[in-house]
């Protein structure tokens, strides 16, 4: 009983743990190291790996949290760490994706933009004793934007040949990551919204 509740613990840990691998085998690439020649079979073997890796971290984020929830072992650690890991994984995805050119880079500023700032606002609760868990706009963001880079990710493999790059795909995918930055603003700015009084007597 003991390891299953700590188990939605381990699978946030794992989460942090994997992406820090996805990145090494996103980083394996032809075009991006000079110094050494790597063959294109090994650079796509490599990325596809990475993709599957990062599909796993993204299963965790879903698991974790309805472990917790069915064995009602929530914890502080949990709460806090969970929306961290989140973030990692997110920053990670969308900044890859960004250099293969699979997203544009103000996409990236706008996310990571949001993600820094409800962090903030999660330290300064803090420092009132208070933990701001995600709330259903957080969780819905954030399964659009897993939704949105297993799309994205899926097209930097050639998953079944998916070419993200043809002209009426990329008009429905450029479609996605707009939808996805609204939600991601929208997310960001209702937590402000809602926590306001942690702040306004902080200026």
């Amino acid at each position: 009983m003991s390891f299953i509740k700590n188990l939605p613990n381990l699978l946030t840990i794992s989460r942090i743990v994997m992406i820090f691998i996805f990145v090494v085998f996103a980083n394996i690439s032809a075009d991006k190291i000079n110094f050494v020649k790597i063959p294109d079979e090994v650079s796509d073997a490599c990325h596809m790996i990475a993709f599957i890796i990062a599909v796993l971290a993204g299963l965790t984020d879903f698991l974790d949290g309805k472990i917790a929830r069915k064995y009602k072992c929530e914890s502080d650690f949990g709460r806090l760490m969970d929306p961290v890991a989140d973030k990692i994984f997110i920053a990670a995805v969308f900044i890859m994706l960004a250099d293969y050119r699979i997203i544009p880079a103000w996409i990236v500023v706008v996310v990571l933009s949001r993600e820094f700032l409800v962090t903030g606002l999660r330290l300064l609760a803090i420092s009132d004793g208070v933990v701001i868990a995600a709330d259903k706009s957080g969780k819905f963001k954030t399964a659009f934007q897993m939704l949105a880079l297993l799309i994205g990710g899926a097209g930097w493999v050639r998953l079944f040949g998916f070419n993200i790059f043809h002209p009426t795909i990329w008009v429905a995918w450029y479609c996605i990551l707009l939808a996805v930055t609204f939600f991601t603003i929208y997310s960001g700015a209702s937590y402000f919204v809602k926590n306001y009084k942690l702040f306004q007597n902080k200026f």
